[in-house]
């Protein structure tokens, strides 16, 4: 009888051939891992150099000191005995026999994950801008670095050179992923497409809250011959050209310019044509409501020329920057000869003294005098007379 059948008639069990099968190979039931695996496992030991979690190996695995270093130390205080942390595999075996962990890249591979998620569900973020170089800007995605080419930067913050690019850096911009591709450690962004995004959304929220009579702030986009557009933040909202001044504008160029931060006010919202109408003028006093306060008859004041008119010459009174005042001399008033035509005595751009010989402020009409502004016999009773013709004295 050999030595296995004596040994089990003497009342001892004989091991299952599986579990010799293990024996032999060294296996107990333990996972088999391979360098690259990302794993759960629970720390078991923190100490100064290195870290011992227990991954459901025959051993230990070791986080090392150099590691351990690429930690942040707000990561490493919070790190305790039973702690679950996942980490990656980075060799099963080294010199000594250790299966050797890392902590950051099992981080990295988790950002991977969350900019795969992102892409998938078309999130936004807004994220800082860290460095550039000579095609785009870099933003972090928790540690992984992402790029935003510079055709994907809108038209406000697009640049072409690589000066400008830097002066970008510690900027803050809103961001969507559109190519993630890990093989490559490539990890694409655009703010285009999050603007585009994130203003159809701020303009529905806009379309809803906004109401008639709101004052808000906004920066202008574009001018066109019909008005100027600004935008509110999300939706882009007209001035009119007969809503930028109470005088008469030509075209918006005379009274904005692109870049520059407005306040308006609204005059209708119309939701079903998604459409916002704005007025500049409406926020400032109403010129002629406040003229006889700022002018007297008899005054004498300067003027500039601004129109030549059949009938006379148009002047803008010195001190109305906004050019909301003209008022008309008419061709009586112009010198103290006959006048047939106004380019007898003054052109357009010409500074002239006149006197105040007549205000209006229901017809919105200032008659002045070039030919009395500054007559010694002047007298106060001379305005109690007519002007000679009824036209219109102001535009």
């Amino acid at each position: 009888m050999d030595q296995r059948s004596s040994g089990a008639s003497n009342g001892q069990t004989a091991a299952p051939a599986n579990v010799m099968e293990q024996w032999m190979n060294g296996d107990f039931g333990f996972r088999a891992f391979k360098r690259g695996d990302v794993v759960d496992g629970s720390i078991i030991q923190v100490g100064d150099h290195e870290i011992l979690i227990d991954i459901g190996a025959k051993s230990e695995g070791i986080v090392t000191g150099r590691e351990l270093e690429k930690l942040s130390p707000q990561d490493l205080a919070e790190l305790r005995v039973g702690m679950t942390v996942r980490t990656v595999i980075l060799t099963t075996e080294d010199k000594d026999g250790n299966i050797l962990l890392s902590m950051t890249q099992a981080e990295v591979d988790r950002d991977w994950e969350d900019a795969e998620k992102r892409l998938e569900s078309g999130e936004i973020f807004e994220t800082p801008i860290t460095n550039h170089n000579k095609g785009g800007v870099i933003v972090p995605l928790g540690r992984l670095r992402g790029f935003v080419p510079a055709s994907q930067l809108t038209r406000t913050r697009r640049r072409t050179d690589e000066a400008s690019l830097a002066g970008l850096v510690g900027q803050s911009l809103w961001v969507k992923v559109i190519e993630v591709d890990r093989a490559h450690n490539r990890l694409i962004l655009s703010e285009q497409a999050a603007m585009r995004q994130r203003n159809k959304t701020l303009k529905e929220q806009l379309l809803t809250e906004l109401k008639e009579g709101d004052v808000v702030s906004g920066q202008v986009i574009s001018l066109a011959d019909f008005g100027a557009f600004v935008n509110l933040g999300g939706a882009d909202g007209l001035i009119h050209l007969s809503e930028l001044s109470w005088r008469r504008v030509n075209h918006p160029s005379e009274v904005l310019k692109v870049g520059e931060e407005v306040e308006v006010q609204v005059l209708n919202v119309d939701r079903e044509r998604r459409r916002i109408g704005l007025s500049l003028k409406r926020l400032q006093p109403e010129p002629w409501s406040q003229i006889e306060s700022q002018y007297q008859l008899g005054q004498v004041v300067r003027g500039t020329i601004t129109k030549l008119a059949q009938f006379g010459a148009f002047a803008r009174l010195e001190g109305d920057t906004r050019g909301e005042v003209e008022g008309l001399i008419h061709l009586s008033e112009l010198a103290d000869r006959p006048v047939q035509n106004p380019r007898e005595v003054v052109k357009e751009g010409d500074v002239v003294d006149l006197r105040i010989i007549r205000v209006d402020p229901v017809k919105k009409r200032m008659g002045l005098s070039l030919r009395r502004a500054n007559d010694p016999d002047f007298k106060p009773e001379d305005l109690a007379a007519p002007v000679t013709e009824d036209t219109p004295e102001s535009k």
